[in-house]
């Protein structure tokens, strides 16, 4: 594992300020954390950071005069080639092209591995996303959650985080029990009853299904044996089919989860009695009204919150907080993230302050709140609308458009915005197209590869010094700071920042292609030839990494 180009500046910024306080040319204080940018304008230097503004106050120096004492002390040569000073006391530091050339190798010797980092030192870490009632196939209303939650875990795997990836399976409660009675209609319909199907039941294809393989395979079937009784009997047979369903989903979206978490298993193994046991040891548990309430006003909320229905069903809330003391207290897991929906984020503060009285630190649980997606009228989601009423299938979506699409543009902006997806667009063949933008990129740079094979033009000995246009360095630059998004991502839990960097790094292969020949036809250009091919390599590895950590794939012909 590497350390970014970013962090090698702040390193050695460090190191000048050490170096001029040993000196006693600045005071002896401790150095907060600070930051170090990378300037839109290429000539206020490839980094720069303000550090000596926020240290004139505890120095009692003004700012140009530290800024100058620390960049004599910055060590030039190697990694720097030069360090420059602008008022009122910026320091603009600007990298060795030669240097950074040479670098490239470091990206051909590790393609699966570059931009990796140890943030995470080992740490087990759970992330629960989508979790979605086992009632039915997914919908889009589920994609942007799964798609974030998914690329996610893939770019923490990349921070050295041992990832568990979870469906929390709602298998208990109302909802099941809605299932069980709409299973039991459709079943009398199948055999001849007229039925009065209810308002909030669950009318789809998929419940007719699965009451249709119980006519098939249970044995004697009338209309006399479908009573409540046979609500057990109907679970037996549609909760592992809606299962499947979803699975069938979900691997369609490229997503596979360590492991199917029910929420029954809490009650049926005595981890939910021993969890409300627990709260009323701590005197945080009332009865009133026939139900049982957690005094959540104690726990400094504005009310009190049901635990126990009075008809002796759990609310969500109350295996929630199970559910949480099993992943922090049985599983251990040192940190634990929760994908959910924004209109969820009024649960967080009582779900947090809830754990905490079980001895769980509410800190190393995260929230990611997925905000709304709003779909742009157009010929397809016209189309689709159409087909599927006002609910439009999650296959039927990544049918239309296709995945790589689909997860693209799901991942295309913070999780804490909100979306429009426009359908029609990102299924055209242009460059406004983003997902076709970004893997055309990646075509070219393997067009041009088998180019140089035809040619039988061997790059491995490449002399990269002769990399000196501005579109190459721009182009070097760009592919290290994959490092630095990588961390950002990690650090933030953001994983929208690889689509930008994604598209960044097309855009910055497509303008070096516009204005370097890659490949020349004279003989007397073969070196630089050479170099460039080499450049063209890392660019098209580092593309491909970052196309594979959102599960895209990454054509060699368009």
């Amino acid at each position: 594992m590497t350390t970014s180009l970013t962090e090698q500046i702040n390193n050695l910024i460090i190191d000048a300020i050490n170096s001029a306080q040993k000196q006693n040319i600045l005071p002896k204080l401790p150095v907060e954390s600070f930051t170090v940018e990378r300037p839109q304008n290429n000539s206020h230097g490839d980094f720069a950071t303000g550090i000596s503004m926020k240290l004139a106050k505890p120095m009692r120096k003004a700012p140009l005069e530290i800024a100058n004492e620390i960049a004599t002390n910055i060590k030039t040569g190697g990694l720097i080639q030069s360090v420059d000073i602008v008022p009122p006391g910026f320091i603009n530091i600007f990298m060795s092209r030669e240097w950074l050339a040479n670098q490239i190798q470091e990206i051909l010797e590790n393609p699966n591995t570059f931009g990796n980092c140890d943030i995470g030192n080992g740490e087990k870490v759970q992330i629960e996303y989508i979790s979605v009632n086992p009632t039915g196939k997914l919908h889009i209303g589920h994609a942007r959650g799964a798609i974030v939650g998914s690329a996610l875990a893939n770019m923490l795997k990349t921070a050295n985080y041992e990832v568990h990836q979870e469906y929390y399976l709602n298998d208990a409660g109302s909802q099941i029990d809605k299932l069980n009675q709409s299973v039991l209609l459709r079943c009398k319909q199948l055999m001849g009853e007229s039925i009065s199907f209810p308002e909030d039941g669950y009318p789809g294809e998929d419940v007719i299904k699965v009451a249709k393989r119980i006519i098939q395979n249970v044995p004697n079937m009338n209309p006399d044996c479908v009573t409540p009784d046979f609500y057990s009997l109907s679970e037996q047979f549609s909760v592992p089919y809606m299962i499947d369903l979803i699975n069938e989903d979900l691997k369609k979206l490229r997503i596979e989860f360590d492991n199917w978490f029910s929420e029954k298993s809490l009650i049926d193994n005595g981890e939910f009695e021993s969890c409300l046991n627990e709260l009323k040891g701590k005197g945080l548990v009332a009865q009133k009204d026939g139900a049982i309430w957690l005094k959540s006003t104690k726990l400094g909320e504005e009310k009190d919150n049901v635990l126990i229905r009075s008809n002796g069903i759990p609310t969500y809330f109350a295996t929630d907080i199970a559910y949480h003391f099993n992943k922090f207290k049985i599983r251990n897991f040192q940190n634990v993230i929760n994908v959910w929906g924004a209109d969820h984020q009024g649960q967080v503060p009582r779900l947090k302050s809830a754990i905490g009285t079980l001895g769980i630190n509410s800190q190393q649980l995260h929230m990611v709140l997925i905000q709304m997606v709003r779909f742009k009228n157009g010929e397809i989601s016209e189309k689709l609308s159409k087909r599927q009423g006002n609910i439009i299938a999650l296959e039927d979506l990544i049918q239309e458009i296709g995945i790589d699409a689909c997860r693209f543009v799901f991942l295309s902006r913070s999780h804490e915005s909100q979306l429009e997806f426009d359908m029609d667009l990102v299924t055209s063949q242009s460059n406004e197209n983003p997902v076709y933008y970004v893997q055309y990129a990646h075509a070219r740079i393997s067009s041009i590869l088998r180019l140089s094979k035809d040619k039988n033009i061997d790059y491995a000995k490449a002399n990269l010094g002769l990399l000196e246009h501005e579109s190459e360095i721009s182009l070097i630059l760009k592919l290290f700071q994959f490092q630095d998004v990588l961390e950002t991502i990690v650090r933030n839990r953001e994983p929208h920042h690889m689509t930008h960097y994604s598209l960044e790094l097309a855009t910055s292969f497509h303008t070096f292609y516009q204005q370097c020949r890659v490949v020349s036809d004279n003989p007397t250009d073969i070196d630089l030839t050479k170099a460039r091919l080499k450049l063209s390599d890392a660019t098209r590895i580092v593309l491909k990494r970052a196309l594979s950590l959102m599960s895209m794939s990454a054509p060699e012909k368009m």
